[in-house]
């Protein structure tokens, strides 16, 4: 190892032979994400052991092959670390469970180019922060909506990043939502199982798209309201806008949705006079296996104050 760079030895294994190289140099390099090695293979930092760079992603891989990688250190982000108040549910040095509020975005992008929850973290975490990318910030393996509020799951660590998305890959986290839906739910339960994608007719909102990725979503209705519902929404996928599109699907969008739903007038004053202007949705369970220890973890959060103001509201 010298200043700045690290050299990684790669050994392709016997179950990797054939695959495209980026995966199986992936598979025999755990600590790093497949597409962090895509870019490091296309900028020439990959070489045989004959010392002759290696520069395809898509070359098939053959077993034995050994290979040197070349990781330089990651550079500093560019987002401002800011001190954000945070809620944590768990910490260690590996990862950090936040339960994050309505309202606070999770990534800088056009229009919340800071204070946001990677703001947040890029202060909490210092310098204990994921490499993902060859960026040094906090490793956001999912996301959810600015006016969703809830738990959710950053990776300190390259090796947490790459443990915890394939776990998010193979659909074996244990994500499940609160929501309050308009109208009257017949039947306790039941899957929306719908491909999502961007809409074809307005490429800022979500659609069931026959091409589209597959969704899947369980839900069980926890309480009757007037005329709206409690539901407990469980993925089994974990696509942008899953739950808010699916519940909509089946004539129950969420109540507040400015994008998928609908305000009856029955409603109306009541969300008027809440002063709630989002969607009614909470990340209320996250379970996941820890990707260093294999221990599993479960968290759970309570509605915040606002959506439990509704749901009192629409009890009476």
């Amino acid at each position: 190892m010298v200043s700045g760079v690290s050299i990684l030895q790669a050994v392709i294994s016997a179950g990797a032979d054939g695959w495209r190289f980026d995966r199986a140099l992936a598979d025999a390099l755990p600590t790093l994400s497949r597409e962090r090695l895509k870019a490091l293979i296309s900028s020439g930092q990959v070489s045989g052991s004959d010392g002759a760079l290696v520069r395809d992603p898509a070359k098939k891989a053959a077993a034995g092959d050994m290979f040197n990688v070349t990781v330089p250190d990651p550079t500093p982000a560019h987002n401002e670390a800011q001190e954000i108040p945070l809620v944590v549910a768990f910490e260690d040095e590996h990862l950090i469970v936040i339960d994050k509020p309505a309202g606070l975005v999770v990534h800088p992008a056009a229009g919340n180019l800071d204070g946001t929850l990677v703001n947040a973290l890029l202060h909490h975490c210092g310098g204990s922060l994921s490499g993902i990318g060859g960026v040094a910030r906090p490793g956001i393996v999912h996301r959810i909506d600015k006016d969703t509020s809830g738990l959710m799951v950053a990776a300190k660590t390259d090796r947490a990043h790459v443990g915890l998305a394939r776990q998010f890959a193979d659909h074996s986290i244990d994500r499940r939502y609160k929501a309050i839906v308009y109208g009257r739910v017949s039947g306790s339960s039941g899957t929306i199982d719908a491909p999502l994608a961007r809409s074809p007719q307005n490429r800022k909102k979500v659609a069931i798209v026959a091409s589209g990725k597959r969704a899947v979503t369980h839900w069980r209705q926890l309480r009757p309201l007037r005329d709206a519902a409690l539901v407990e929404c469980r993925l089994e996928t974990g696509r942008t806008h899953q739950v808010r599109v699916h519940m909509a699907s089946i004539g129950h969008p969420l109540i507040g949705d400015p994008v998928y739903g609908r305000t009856k007038q029955v409603h109306r004053k009541v969300l008027e006079t809440l002063n709630f202007h989002r969607q009614a949705l909470h990340a209320m369970r996250l379970g996941f296996i820890h990707p260093i220890t294999s221990n599993a973890l479960s968290f759970e959060s309570e509605m915040p104050a606002d959506m439990q103001e509704l749901f009192d509201t629409l009890d009476n």
